[in-house]
């Protein structure tokens, strides 16, 4: 595990690999028959687009999620989530109510910039971030002048934790990649106030 020190009191740890690499491919097919995906309608900058990926959203009930002007209701945990779900907690040293599932189908599928920083997930939520998969390229940012950019290839079964006051100065995403095959991200977070 890497520990990756960032300004203003935010860090990231990043285990690569997280898991065995043969975890990790009998995790990807588990998961996609498993999965409900669906590509989402968002609001940016006033217009509705579609999501440029597929997504889930899975968690313990009450644990809603609202982004982009997207209303989530969690879908139940499945067998291979909750699997995935004790290993990252073990990992991260916190316990996690919902996860975010991310399907990129290829290297034209992307994640914009943008900053976990909703009310529900609290003041400095931790944001446990697995990537099964092809590797992409992850980029975070600072929000403002004078930090410092960090990149990251993620995929593989690498798990990556952003903790500490990162969400408040930084800006992540995933850039598209041409040539580049299917991934699947699964971010762990905790709802406040969901009473699980």
């Amino acid at each position: 595990m890497t520990r990756i020190e960032l300004q203003r009191g935010g860090f990231l740890l990043f285990h690569d690999p997280f898991l065995t690499r043969s975890e990790a491919d009998a995790s990807f097919p588990a998961l996609l028959a498993e999965v409900p995906f669906q590509q989402q309608t968002i609001r940016l900058f006033g217009k509705s687009i579609l999501q440029p990926r597929l997504s889930a959203w899975h968690g313990d009930a009450g644990a809603s999620y609202t982004y982009s002007g997207l209303s989530l209701t969690p879908n139940p945990w499945t067998p291979a989530l909750s699997a995935l779900r004790a290993r990252v907690e073990a990992a991260a040293g916190c316990t996690f109510n919902s996860v975010l599932v991310n399907h990129y189908r290829d290297g034209d599928d992307s994640m914009g910039k943008h900053a976990d920083d909703e009310p529900e997930l609290g003041e400095n939520p931790v944001i446990a971030s697995l990537s099964l998969g092809a590797r992409r390229r992850f980029v975070l940012e600072p929000k403002h002048k004078g930090g410092e950019k960090v990149t990251l290839e993620l995929g593989e079964g690498n798990l990556l934790v952003m903790a500490g006051t990162t969400q408040h100065h930084y800006r992540h995403g995933v850039p598209k990649q041409a040539g580049r095959g299917a991934r699947m991200n699964l971010t762990f977070r905790r709802i406040l106030g969901s009473g699980g």
